[in-house]
């Protein structure tokens, strides 16, 4: 059953969609009577624009202009890139990881936690939650596009006094009614697009937000398996502790008889002795490290202690390799989350320089008004026909010297732009050595673990032969112990060897992306693309 908040996420991003451009619904007010109202933008948008040019044209010419400010960073090509050998090689096998990747290891309660830890973590609540956040925020700059209506009213009871603001008409010294009732409404034209830009930013934040949602949930299954296969290593470390504890009490009975028949000495005796404190101190190490691990898997996933203590010895395995995608740089593009939500960080910084290029312009808004106002009467008489009042015309503001705060407020979103920019290319650089970096370690890990294999089937084998040796009196127990500490060593190193290349698989995954499926809900070129400076603008400047 798919997770609580997993679905939630899932929601929130498709949600992000409902405003984009294709699909942006009206918010205005759907009335015949605001109907009429909005409609009235779109007949006098192309004169107002006009006028809006020519007084731009003659109030500012030399007082207002861009100063040349304009963004200079540039984003990387992905197949621009060079990749090495273990890319290219890698690069044959057209598949991406599946969404539940660690169930390659074959572990059922691996899967449960996992999937418990997507639905209690307060990691990915919190990344939720930013989400939903993202998008409300979007909604607000959306809504400054709509028709605003506001209305408001007044009842109250007034006495007119005689002096000589007022003076002695037929108010004076007399307390009447007086009321008033009204309907504003304003409707910003945006002919050059602050407001729409301004949204448009707002959404691309929101799909950033959604992007590092994915992150968050990709990076805590990543570390759920790593803390798992820690625990795994942990009760395979103690099992080989607890195999040398047996064969050194074994070694230890060995020297007893010994003793006892005459063949042997007090010296042997205690030499088999001697190590056994140490080998339970290292029981009790390993004990305490697989409790540690058990409490780090129910904190990430949410829980307490106690359901921590209820996780079993893992049992994992991994049969087969991970198969890697072909094109992997520009298919990486709409995969890895990290890069997804730096793309839409740049998309959104590009629209705020589109904002600030309307600064400069002057800003229209149809305003008007529709109510009733009376003084004297009774106290509705207010609302007859003939007190009917209303006003319409449109609100144009100029900007004529500022003190160069428009152009500042330029140098700010085209530095961000560029800031953007250069974390965009900087994560893009990080993937594909994190990628290479993996692919290494995992061909790395297939050889190491043949030869960790060869060095302990070695070591087993000279431990047969000292401890037969030993048993014959051919030996002495030093021989013993020698075989035996390599034995150990061998087999502690196969264990860590085994548990690397199952971390490895667990990073390579990360790596690529994780198979979220991020590639639906990337922005296009176009969007990242720097603006250019109106020719208006540049005109200014020169």
């Amino acid at each position: 059953m798919p997770a609580k908040n997993d679905d939630a996420v899932q929601q929130m991003h498709r949600g992000v969609w409902f405003a984009g451009k294709s699909e942006r619904r009206p918010l205005a007010p759907t009335t015949p009577f605001f109907q009429e109202i909005a409609a009235v933008p779109r007949r006098i948008n192309r004169a107002l624009k006009t006028l809006s040019v020519l007084a731009l044209t003659l109030a500012i010419s030399g007082c207002i202009g861009t100063g040349g400010i304009a963004p200079e960073g540039k984003a990387l090509e992905a197949d621009s890139l060079a990749t090495d050998e273990a890319i290219q090689s890698a690069a044959q096998d057209a598949h991406w990881p599946t969404a539940q990747w660690w169930q390659a290891y074959g572990d059922p309660q691996l899967n449960r936690w996992i999937d418990l830890a997507v639905q209690g973590s307060p990691t990915i609540a919190m990344a939720a939650a930013r989400v939903r956040q993202a998008k409300s925020l979007a909604g607000i700059a959306q809504s400054a596009e709509s028709l605003q209506v506001n209305g408001e009213s007044t009842l109250k009871r007034h006495n007119w006094p005689t002096d000589q603001f007022y003076g002695p008409g037929d108010l004076a010294n007399t307390t009447t009614w007086d009321n008033n009732a009204a309907l504003g409404f304003s409707y910003a034209l945006d002919l050059w697009g602050r407001e729409s830009n301004a949204t448009e930013r707002a959404l691309d934040l929101a799909h950033m937000s959604a992007a590092e949602a994915r992150l968050a949930r990709l990076e805590l299954q990543n570390n759920m398996v790593r803390a798992y296969i820690e625990l795994s290593l942990h009760y395979a470390q103690r099992d080989i502790v607890a195999a040398t504890l047996k064969q050194q009490q074994q070694i230890l009975d060995l020297a007893q008889k010994r003793l006892d028949g005459g063949i042997g000495t007090h010296f042997e005796v205690s030499q088999s002795e001697t190590p056994l404190p140490e080998t339970h101190r290292q029981i009790d190490a390993l004990d305490e490290e697989i409790a540690l691990s058990r409490n780090q898997l129910a904190a990430l996933a949410g829980k307490g202690p106690g359901e921590g203590a209820q996780l079993q010895r893992p049992t994992l395995s991994l049969g087969a390799a991970l198969k890697l995608p072909s094109s992997l740089p520009a298919q990486l593009l709409g995969q890895r989350p990290d890069v997804v939500a730096s793309r839409w960080q740049v998309a959104a910084q590009a629209r705020g320089i589109d904002v600030a290029h309307a600064g400069f312009y002057p800003n229209v808004d149809l305003v008007g008004s529709l109510g009733y106002m009376a003084t004297g009467g009774g106290a509705l008489e207010f609302l007859t026909g003939k007190k009917l009042n209303y006003s319409v015309g449109p609100a144009i503001s100029l900007p004529i010297f500022d003190g160069g705060r428009l152009r500042s407020e330029l140098g700010e979103a085209s530095a961000g732009y560029d800031i953007a920019v250069a974390r965009y290319n900087q994560t893009l650089v990080n993937a594909l050595k994190n990628i290479s970096d993996q692919l290494i370690r995992r061909e790395s890990m297939d050889k190491q673990k043949s030869f960790a294999a060869e060095s302990v089937a070695a070591a087993q084998k000279t431990y047969d032969i000292a401890m037969i040796a030993y048993q014959r009196g051919l030996t002495d127990y030093l021989n013993v112990l020698n075989a035996q500490t390599l034995l150990f060593k061998q087999q502690q190193v196969q264990q860590q060897v085994q548990a690397a290349r199952l971390s490895a698989h667990a990073e390579l995954v990360t790596a690529l992306g994780g198979g979220l499926g991020a590639g639906n809900d990337v922005p296009k070129d176009s969007q990242t693309a720097a603006p250019k400076t109106p020719a208006l603008l540049k005109s200014l400047s020169n």
